[in-house]
């Protein structure tokens, strides 16, 4: 045998025996500047879609109870019978009419319910629609799929982001398998109207086209009602659960679950097979001690819940009136999620902005080029935290930005 491995273990002849998706992805944006800052003393950090409270006890209680009942074994790939009926519970509670369990489908966080959707109805060749700037983890997915993300940029315009209905149908073509909408909008805040939603179901059914929609932050709304409990405008008021109409969600939001990686599939109850086959060859379901958690968190946690929302809301106001100090920046006061899309004069490189932000005041935001090209000059900044982060973060950038 020869002793010359040094032609088998080149970096670049590794790399270049892959697929191409696999290697020509690029690293996620947000996660470059989390990476280049995470370590730095006394950062705040803004960059990624998390507050700052951890997982509520009576939530990680009912985790800790499953492991010491021993269910350590593998467990229904669809889901857990009691969770996907809690499932249907809160939705009914949320929309004031029945669900029914079978079209609710467990998964291992949100990001593989997008994972799996897009298995489900787009492949090779295909085309799905977003609407951009958008959370880069739908186009990523697509493209390692073989399926062509079509970004349709909505128009920013007198501080309000705006979605044109004609540009965004005249993007579908021949290869168009779904239009993909995220209401409300990370990492817009922005939420879709009741016309816009009804618009784009009917356009989907004319021709066909699936609805992908991401409603994670509908809880987080700030809009005409909103404390007396008002929800924004959703797919579940218009469409029948049994059409093409597939809902991802997860339960990292609302209950500060981010690190346990658990969501959820709403689908046609024809698809439940094909729903429980692709949970089988990707992961083989999720554990079941992390979905007892997540029954209880949907039982139990409707209170922490609304403090988080609350706690938002406050981080809303502080953020905004902070920045409105400062001459050059630009932005529509969000109507929902925890995010604020900014930008700001004279910034040509967000991503070269964040870098300075974090050496020269130790605050962590993510750069706007990472939610799509439309994002260039933006910087998104996540204000679900207390109010006292809040109020340190924003003397710091305020500070800063008007002594440029």
């Amino acid at each position: 045998m020869s002793n010359d491995h040094g032609a088998f273990v080149d970096p670049q002849r590794i790399l270049g025996a892959l697929t191409a998706p696999a290697r020509d992805e690029p690293e996620s944006g947000i996660i470059q500047v989390f990476n280049y800052g995470r370590d730095r003393e006394g950062i705040i950090p803004m960059w990624v879609g998390q507050g700052d409270l951890p997982t509520p006890k009576f939530i990680y209680d009912a985790a800790v109870a499953s492991l010491a009942a021993g269910e350590t074994f593998y467990t229904y790939q669809r889901g857990l019978p009691e969770l996907r009926q809690a499932l249907a519970h809160y939705h009914a509670g949320l929309y004031g009419r029945p669900f029914d369990a079978e079209n609710f489908f467990v998964t291992g966080s949100g990001m593989q319910a997008m994972q799996t959707v897009i298995q489900a109805v787009a492949g090779e060749g295909d085309e799905m629609l977003v609407p951009s700037p958008a959370w880069t983890n739908y186009p990523a997915p697509m493209r390692l799929a073989g399926v062509k993300p079509v970004e349709v940029p909505l128009d920013f315009a007198n501080g309000r982001w705006s979605l044109d209905l004609d540009k965004l149908f005249g993007a579908v073509t021949s290869k168009t398998r779904a239009i993909c909408a995220n209401t409300p909008s990370n990492p817009l805040g922005w939420v879709m109207s009741a016309d816009e939603i009804l618009a784009i179901r009917d356009f989907c059914r004319e021709r066909g086209l699936w609805i992908v929609a991401d409603e994670v932050y509908a809880r987080f709304y700030y809009g005409p009602g909103a404390e007396t409990g008002a929800l924004p405008p959703s797919f579940h008021d218009v469409c029948d659960p049994e059409e093409q109409f597939l809902m991802v969600n997860t339960f990292s939001k609302n209950w500060a679950m981010t690190g346990w990686r658990v969501g959820w599939v709403q689908a046609p109850r024809a698809m439940g097979q094909v729903i429980e086959n692709l949970i089988q060859y990707n992961t083989s379901g999720t554990a079941a001690f992390m979905q007892r958690a997540c029954i209880t968190a949907m039982e139990e946690g409707e209170d922490f819940l609304r403090q988080q929302v609350a706690q938002s809301r406050a981080g809303r106001d502080i953020v905004c009136s902070a920045l409105r100090q400062v001459p050059g920046v630009r932005f529509q006061e969000p109507e929902g999620a925890f995010y604020l899309f900014f930008s700001v004069d004279g910034v040509e490189d967000s991503f070269a902005f964040a870098r300075r932000m974090i050496d020269d005041i130790a605050v962590g935001m993510a750069p706007g080029p990472a939610f799509g090209p439309g994002g260039e000059g933006f910087m998104r900044l996540c204000f679900a935290r207390s109010a006292a982060s809040l109020e340190e973060a924003m003397d710091r950038v305020v500070g800063w930005l008007k002594k440029r």
